[in-house]
């Protein structure tokens, strides 16, 4: 029987290897993973309802003939972009102001159109500005399924994929394959909450004609997948509990001692908390995984090191796993600095791609002459031995897969873990969700650190904004300007990082050096730019999301953030945290465009607070579906169907079910189990090779 979770699309009617690319980048490459890529919407293909007074100002969707498609110029000086469409008897104007020759040949006069966004009243007319669209009248026309259907489902996007393509490829999916969608659940749990059988779930979730279902339709995947990270958790934490080490630590105020002497700072209260709970844990018998969260800029690093120095008194090694080389050789300066006055301890860096120097680190390694090796995921691959690893730090932990964490605690014989956050977690999610981590918690800054000054603008506030930021860098300061696109887009309307640059080069920073920094840079490009920025030798910086994390310049002092409504309050706080390491006053701006109510809540709590713990709370009350960078909760693990925001309750319930199918059956040895136990082993072989049929 087939295995749809180990199936390639490839090969599916309709795809090919173009489209099984596009998939993959969204992360759908086998017959089940596009089977549970569902859609975030459903469009009626008829429209009767009369806009009322109730619709204005709020979120609108309908469907409407083209009656009109022209470009005017704005009192502004600015070029708009109009649609008028009729919708029963109502004629609404959707506007673009910036936009392309993509846009413009995209309407046609006659044609049927999907518009949904916040409804507003200008001049006696109905407008939508920057409205989601989708054109019904699409060349490559529905197949007569699709015609039969009185709703249509609206999936997220996929490269140049259609949505009818899209809708075709998910339809041939269950043609091809509905035989093989096997339950995933036990019967008792089906039966308790009432949900359908899996292959029913997922038939209704894509076919649905009754939209008001759909959240309890999903409820069935989020508790399926939160039930079994449970499992996983609990049990790992079972058995860890049982682990005896073969030797414990014990404290002898060599090394530890003559750091703490050395430091040119002093220590916070919450930083030697922290190091006492670490420290117990690693001269205890048992195996240490502790989860260490700590707000930006609270020191973590130096806490770390603590924990390494007290397995190098013991005569062992230790190893630092960071998600990018720029913050691997970020650790590995930070660390050589702290032991300058220590030249017993040896210290080396690992990171991608093949030399001589790496070939030998790795020989230094197994032969026991580096104490702390620092490095990327290079740390797991095979041919990394250790001597006698005994002490493991992992940073930013979500940004590692499981089976990547796992695979570096397997270079010894069970190693003390200890997982890094810089992202503050909220408190009531903590335990949940890390069920099987202890928790320590940095929620001191260093009093030297000055608290950042966070000022919301709107977009026509920027030129005064940047007569402040030239005068922080004719004082010698530097500078981040974050957008959320690299280059503009055909589908989402909103500042592009290659155009901001250009209209920062040309109108405004001409005498300035500025650059761009972005993900799909190669990994040297990367590098250069930032030790050009590091240098001082770049003023500017305009960059993606990829400085979130990681990056430290103590001279830059501003941060801009365009669209910050757009983000959700922990990648804003994290994206703040940039600026404000060095000793001078650091300043935030928060460009905002068009701001739902959500939006300005999240953009004052930004402005009055700087405390990293207080915003996660903010985070997690306000945060909703379907927002640009809103589905994961930045220092949480990646979930599929769940938004922890919103599934606290179904959370709950898959924890106590989960600790109660543990509690009575650990080994999965009964028939009701017995697809728990299945998934279970198959989820610890890891990802095989999908199979092409």
């Amino acid at each position: 029987m087939q295995n749809i979770r180990k199936v390639s699309i490839m090969y599916l009617k309709g795809v090919g290897e173009y489209r099984a690319k596009l998939l993959a980048s969204v992360g759908v490459e086998s017959v089940n993973d596009l089977l549970e890529f569902f859609p975030k919407d459903y469009i009626g293909q008829s429209w009767s309802e009369e806009i009322t007074d109730e619709h204005i100002d709020s979120l609108f969707s309908c469907i409407g003939e083209i009656d009109e498609v022209r470009e005017r110029m704005a009192t502004t000086g600015t070029r708009q972009f109009i649609v008028t469409i009729k919708a029963n008897e109502d004629y609404i104007d959707l506007i673009w102001f910036r936009y392309g020759k993509w846009l413009t040949k995209s309407f046609i006069y006659g044609g049927k159109i999907w518009v949904s966004g916040f409804l507003s009243s200008f001049n006696g007319r109905y407008q939508i500005v920057h409205p989601q669209y989708e054109v019904l009248n699409e060349r490559d026309q529905l197949n007569d399924f699709w015609k039969t259907r009185s709703r249509l489902p609206v999936y997220p996007t996929v490269g140049n994929l259609t949505q009818t393509q899209l809708r075709n490829l998910i339809y041939n999916a269950f043609q091809q394959h509905h035989a093989y969608i096997d339950e995933t659940l036990p019967d008792y749990i089906i039966n308790k909450y009432k949900y359908d059988d899996r292959k029913t779930a997922l038939q209704k979730v894509h076919f649905n004609t009754k939209p008001k279902n759909t959240e309890f339709l999903k409820d069935r995947f989020v508790f399926e997948e939160l039930f079994y990270q449970q499992i996983m958790m609990i049990k790992n934490k079972n058995m860890r509990e049982k682990e005896v080490k073969s030797k414990p630590f014990k404290l002898h105020n060599t090394f530890t001692k003559k750091l703490l002497e050395s430091l040119p700072f002093q220590l916070t209260g919450a930083q030697k908390r922290v190091i006492q709970e670490i420290f117990a844990d690693m001269q205890s018998d048992n195996q240490m995984s502790r989860l260490l969260q700590g707000d930006v800029g609270s020191g973590k690093t130096v806490v770390t090191l603590f924990a390494m120095l007290l397995a190098k008194e013991n005569g062992y090694q230790s190893a630092l796993m960071a998600p990018t080389e720029i913050l691997a050789d970020q650790h590995f300066r930070t660390i050589s600095s702290m032991l300058e006055n220590m030249p017993e301890i040896s210290i080396g860096l690992l990171t991608g791609g093949v030399s001589k120097a790496k070939n030998e680190l790795k020989r230094q390694i197994i032969e026991g002459e580096v104490d702390i090796v620092v490095g990327t995921h290079a740390l797991i691959q095979k041919d990394v031995l250790f001597h006698n690893l005994a002490f493991i730090a992992v940073d930013e932990q979500h940004r590692f897969g499981v089976h990547q964490r796992a695979a570096l605690s397997l270079k010894h014989k069970k190693p003390d873990m200890l997982y890094l956050s810089a992202t503050p977690i909220p408190r009531s999610l903590a335990l949940t969700i890390f069920g099987e981590l202890d928790v320590s918690i940095i929620n001191e800054l260093p009093p030297t650190r000055k608290p950042i000054k966070t000022k919301w603008i709107h977009e026509h506030a920027k030129t005064k904004a940047y007569q402040d930021i030239e005068k922080e860098i004719e004082a010698g300061r530097q500078v981040y300007i974050v957008c959320p696109l690299i280059e503009d887009s055909e589908k989402i309307d909103l500042l592009a990082a290659e155009s901001l640059l250009t209209e920062l080069q040309r109108f405004y920073f001409p005498n300035y050096k500025s650059a761009l920094l972005h993900g799909k840079m190669k990994a040297k490009a990367k590098d250069e730019i930032m030790q050009l920025f590091a240098n001082n030798e770049i003023q500017i910086l305009v960059s993606t999301t990829v400085i979130e994390v990681g990056i430290d310049v103590p001279n830059a002092s501003v941060m801009m953030i365009e669209h910050a409504e757009r983000f959700g309050l922990a990648q804003l706080h994290q994206l703040r945290g940039r600026v404000g390491r060095g000793a001078e006053q650091s300043y935030c701006y928060l460009v905002s465009y068009r701001t739902t109510e959500i939006a300005k809540a999240r953009l004052t709590m930004m402005e009055k607070s700087n405390d990293g713990f207080e915003i996660a709370e903010k985070d997690l009350e306000l945060r909703g579906p379907g927002e640009f960078h809103g589905k994961h909760q930045s220092g949480l693990p990646p979930y599929k169907f769940a938004n922890l925001a919103l599934h606290q309750e179904c959370l709950n319930r898959a924890r106590a079910d989960a600790i109660e199918l543990l509690d009575d059956d650990p080994k999965f040895e009964k028939a009701e189990n017995q697809i728990v136990k299945y998934l279970y082993d198959e989820y610890y072989e890891g990802k095989e090779k999908l199979i092409d049929y």
